[in-house]
């Protein structure tokens, strides 16, 4: 069973099915009225997450980063289509889910109804009474109803006080996906030029004289004749090899700067005038 704690964490996260196939990105937790238990959830699916569809926690598991249900996307997105900004569930939409989804809607605890004609499940999303993990109450859009109905009013129910109530701001923050960065890798060519150092052989002519040491060398063919003597000369030239080698590893990292940013949002407070009153304080 999920718990409310456990529902604090699950807007923004990924609604999968048990085999982790992802449907979509959880958006609005709906508690019970009477027991608080966290009982529904919408994900957003269609094109570009536009619709948003009903998905009941009753066989939910919790994992680390998603949460993960027993049924598959085309269930889910054909789901009855509920109005999801109305904040709560009617018994007959909870019974509509209920019948559509295969569950026992009695077994669920919503067999018994009081006369007050009770209505089912109170949303929680992202930006509005849930806004992350924060449990922030103030809605920005202002798409929650407020309510116009004070805590007393003059009667002969009532005491002879008067209760004098005003709106509260809560603001918090919630995470929102803002870009994307990748890493690419492709090849470029160009040009390395280096010197490399060559050695050659040039003819030289070495002269001589004939000595003691070297008459009889000089002296042993005949007299007068033609000869050759050839030398064969050897050069260095430059040959030039390839090879591929790592030189380095890039990866992406994030790192996180804190800004402020000011909202503005109006609230309401009640005021008490006293009529009849000879005091210069008359207003609270």
């Amino acid at each position: 069973m999920i718990t409310e704690a456990q529902a604090r964490e699950l807007i923004g996260r990924d609604l999968t099915t048990t085999s982790g196939d992802k449907i979509g990105r959880i958006g609005q937790i709906f508690l019970d009225d009477e027991t608080g238990q966290p009982e529904w959830v919408t994900v957003h699916t269609g094109l570009f997450g536009t619709n948003e569809s009903f998905v009941p926690l009753q066989d939910a598991t919790m994992g680390d980063q998603s949460l993960a249900v027993p049924y598959d996307k085309s269930r889910i997105k054909d789901a009855p289509n509920i109005d999801v900004d109305a904040g709560h569930l009617s018994r007959e939409e909870e019974a509509q889910l209920y019948d559509y989804y295969g569950l026992s809607y009695a077994s669920a605890g919503q067999g018994d109804w009081s006369d007050s004609g009770r209505e089912s499940g109170v949303g929680f999303a992202a930006g509005e009474q849930f806004r992350s993990t924060s449990d922030v109450e103030a809605d920005f859009g202002g798409t929650a109803p407020a309510s116009n109905t004070g805590y007393d009013t003059s009667g002969p129910t009532t005491d002879d006080a008067m209760t004098r109530s005003e709106e509260r701001l809560r603001v918090g923050t919630e995470s929102v996906e803002t870009g994307r960065a990748r890493l690419r890798k492709y090849i470029v060519t160009e040009n390395v030029t280096t010197t490399v150092p060559v050695s050659r052989e040039e003819v030289r002519i070495e002269r001589e004289p004939i000595t003691d040491a070297n008459i009889g060398q000089a002296m042993s063919g005949p007299e007068l004749s033609e000869e050759e003597h050839e030398v064969v000369l050897h050069a260095e030239r430059p040959i030039v090899a390839k090879e591929t080698v790592p030189v380095e590893r890039v990866r992406l990292g994030t790192e996180t700067t804190t800004d402020t940013e000011t909202v503005s949002e109006q609230v309401r407070k009640e005021q008490i005038d006293v009529d009849g009153a000879d005091d210069s304080k008359n207003r609270f």
